[in-house]
């Protein structure tokens, strides 16, 4: 019962967020899903989510579990959209390469929490790839709220602030992302950051590639939340359009 309760909002809610808004289709799209890492963050749980959904869209979805992938530049050329689901963990150079070198030709990026921003932490050139990086959780798994901060975005036009139950992420972060939502420390947990306003979902480009982050979604029944689910939806839609849209200007400085 409870899942097809979850099922009609989450419809419902897609049907009245997209009224008016031209979200581009996947239809043809051919995406990546490469996951695996550490385990704690559900990688499995979340491929299950979205691979299905994917293919409802008329994506043509593959789904990979070794960063070797990377290395095959001919088939990386072929990729419209990477989703990667890899928390932690190491990339050799090769990989890295393979990997920032089809973003920069023009394969867009999406991901979530520790997935994309928590990922092969000895690499700052991916890392500048992505726009930001996970340094802390204060107080683990607490309640806190999600502000909507450009309400004109297409990935967050029509939602309202909302309430999670999760981890909330303290990030460095690029200075020039678009940043699309955001989330305030209380210093409950250490004092020193109370008042502190976090970016928690994010567009920016590298190179060619459109690149699309969100700190949302710690483990799958985050997922449970609509629009946690809407956001990451809508981000894998912008960022499947990298190969087929004029790159857009996203340079929206923070400081």
């Amino acid at each position: 019962m409870k899942t097809a309760v979850f099922a009609l909002i989450s419809l419902m809610m897609v049907l009245t967020c997209r009224e008016g808004i031209s979200d581009p289709g996947l239809k043809g799209k051919k995406i990546l899903i490469v996951y695996g890492g550490w385990d704690g963050h559900e990688p499995g749980k979340y491929v299950g989510i979205l691979y299905p959904w994917l293919l409802s869209e008329g994506a043509v979805a593959d789904t990979c579990s070794s960063l070797k992938i990377y290395t095959d530049k001919e088939y990386m050329k072929t990729v419209d959209l990477l989703i990667q689901v890899f928390t932690m963990m190491e990339i050799t150079d090769a990989q890295e390469e393979g990997l920032l070198e089809a973003v920069r030709n023009g394969m867009g990026v999406a991901g979530w929490h520790g997935g994309l921003a928590d990922a092969f932490r000895n690499n700052p050139a991916y890392q500048y790839m992505v726009g930001g990086q996970w340094v802390a959780h204060p107080g683990g798994v607490i309640d806190y709220t999600v502000n909507i901060s450009d309400k004109n975005d297409p990935v967050t036009r029509g939602l309202s602030d909302f309430k999670m139950h999760s981890e909330q992420y303290y990030m460095h972060v690029d200075p020039n992302v678009k940043v699309l939502a955001t989330t305030t420390f209380s210093g409950d947990n250490d004092f020193w950051s109370d008042g502190c306003t976090m970016p928690v979902a994010w567009k920016k480009m590298y190179g060619k590639g459109r690149v699309f982050y969100t700190s949302l979604g710690q483990v799958a029944a985050d997922m449970e939340v609509p629009e946690a689910l809407e956001i990451i939806k809508r981000g894998i839609r912008w960022s499947a359009e990298s190969k087929y849209e004029p790159a857009e200007k996203l340079v929206s400085p923070v400081y």
